[in-house]
């Protein structure tokens, strides 16, 4: 009797999504508040709970990231008084760990949530060849005039679901929606045309933008339409995000290590250890007196632009230089800008960390493959921390040792980390620098408003040194490295002092 072959289409160990995710410690307690940590965001009257216990109705297994499949969710008991407002899925390579928010009409006159009038069937799985469990059909609420839709239904029939199913919400309560990540399609590649579904998001983002994710997803045909709306805080109140006391332990429990290259030379340290260490103020025209900084900057301009009238240097003596290019890592800060998200559904803690000087860049040259997935993954240290590697001269973050290249086709700069003796605890040494919602409580350092450039601007001429490169390189890479070089930021190149945290985009912009 011969072998017995398995289908293309067996599968042969547990996919990742059959395990839920978990942080390896148990959550800690939150210190009491009216709003934070209460399980319910009040939208101005539109009530919205975060569920994430889930009935499997559909799951296919091949197909979308990695050819594992997806599979879709609705959650498993609803809250007395709450509705449906769309289906949950994600790809098959990751554990389960999603949500979807369902909604309560808390309003006087009970108008903000309305049944759909009808539903139109977007797809079926009827013809599809592949390993699934049975057929699943995928519908789209028709929502009434002045009402929006925030979701599919996934039903195991072909008949229609019932209109008590979901809830569609009114337009003043809604916000515009855009597709994010892909989720699964019949094909392996979100570029190829048919049906695709794709997690969706606020279109808007920002921590001033009242856009709301409902943790839902969009379908249809084509690589990233989307026929949804997300919802709005349309009470615009920031009374559920943490207070400070909340902050600490917040940030106590989740708060990352950062693990330094073994070669690193040149460690972060406090800001006003680099003040009190012979960092120097210049102001353009008057180079030749610089004016020593006080410890919290409060002798720094404020505000403005980066308009090169001012910016900060290392000191002048060599040996002092030399001694504060090194940084002191017991005198390391971690400083927190703590922000709405999401409508103030959600709070981000940024993380700022401060090296007082970059070391140089390294170019890499040479085929390699270089695995960006393996990134995404997160490692944990001491409960629920998370593990970082800060790169080798540049300072970068990334989640997982090795090798990182800012490039393309194997050309480019090269971010290696390592796992050494020399740590960072972030959670040890910390303070709120910002956080908005708290008024007075959180005083700003002057340093925190100093807008201008943190280093000198020194323009390089680097031809002579790239065509020493080319020579080197045979006939196919060297226009291939003239590209890279080209697509590499300048302040990489040379040196160009960096701004300031409030300058950059990411300050009210969103972290992901």
């Amino acid at each position: 009797m011969g072998n017995c072959l398995p289908l293309p289409w067996t599968k042969s160990k547990a996919l990742p999504i059959e395990t839920l995710f978990r942080l390896p410690s148990p959550l800690p307690t939150w210190p009491p508040s009216e709003g934070f940590g209460s399980g319910v965001i009040d939208l101005g009257g539109l009530l919205v709970r975060q569920l994430s216990s889930f009935t499997k109705i559909w799951a296919t297994y091949q197909g979308g990231p990695d050819d594992l499949g997806a599979t879709f969710f609705e959650p498993s008991e609803m809250p007395e008084g709450f509705f449906l407002l769309g289906c949950y899925s994600q790809p098959n390579n990751k554990p389960l760990f999603g949500w979807v928010l369902v909604a309560k009409d808390d309003s006087t006159d009970a108008s903000l949530l309305a049944k759909p009038v009808d539903y139109t069937l977007v797809w079926s799985s009827e013809s599809l060849n592949m390993k699934k469990d049975g057929n699943a059909y995928f519908w789209l609420p028709t929502p009434r005039d002045g009402y929006k839709t925030m979701g599919h239904v996934i039903t195991n029939s072909p008949e229609k679901p019932s209109l008590d199913k979901i809830r569609c919400v009114r337009s003043d309560f809604t916000d515009g929606c855009e597709a994010d990540t892909w989720i699964w399609g019949p094909q392996k590649n979100v570029n190829e045309t048919g049906f695709n579904v794709f997690s969706v998001r606020p279109s808007i983002r920002g921590s001033q933008a009242m856009g709301v994710s409902v943790g839902t997803f969009a379908a249809g045909n084509g690589n990233g339409s989307v026929n949804l709306a997300c919802l709005k805080n349309a009470k615009s109140d920031l009374s559920y995000m943490p207070n400070l006391h909340q902050i600490e332990i917040l940030f106590q429990a989740y708060s990352p290590w950062i693990y330094f290259h073994p070669n690193e030379k040149h460690l972060p340290s406090s800001v006003s250890w680099y003040f009190i260490k012979g960092a120097l103020l210049y102001k353009k025209g008057e180079e030749s007196n610089p004016v020593v900084i006080e410890p919290t900057g409060a002798n720094l301009p404020q505000g403005g632009s980066n308009d090169g009238a001012y910016w900060l240097d290392l000191p002048v003596d060599e040996g002092a230089k030399e001694r504060v290019k090194k940084g002191d890592l017991s005198n390391s800060q971690a400083y927190l800008h703590v922000k709405p998200m999401l409508g103030a559904t959600f709070t981000d803690m940024a993380i700022w960390v401060f090296y007082p000087f970059n070391g140089p860049a390294r170019a890499k040259v040479e085929f390699i493959n270089v695995d960006l997935g393996k990134i995404a993954e997160l490692e944990f240290q001491g409960g629920n921390k998370p593990v970082s590697y800060s790169s080798l001269n540049g300072h970068a973050i990334y989640s997982k040792p090795g090798l990182v290249l800012q490039g393309s086709s194997g050309i480019g700069i090269r971010n290696d980390t390592a796992k050494s003796t020399m740590l960072m605890d972030t959670g040890r040494q910390f303070s709120v620098v910002a956080a908005d919602h708290l008024g007075s409580t959180v005083t700003e350092p002057p340093w925190l408003n100093y807008f201008r450039g943190w280093g000198p601007k020194i323009s390089y001429n680097i031809d002579d040194q790239i065509k020493t490169v080319e020579k080197a390189l045979p006939g196919k890479l060297k226009s291939v490295f003239e590209k890279a070089v080209k697509s590499i930021p300048k302040e990489v190149l040379g040196e160009e002092g960096p701004t300031g945290p409030k300058v950059k985009a990411n300050w009210t912009g969103d972290e992901i």
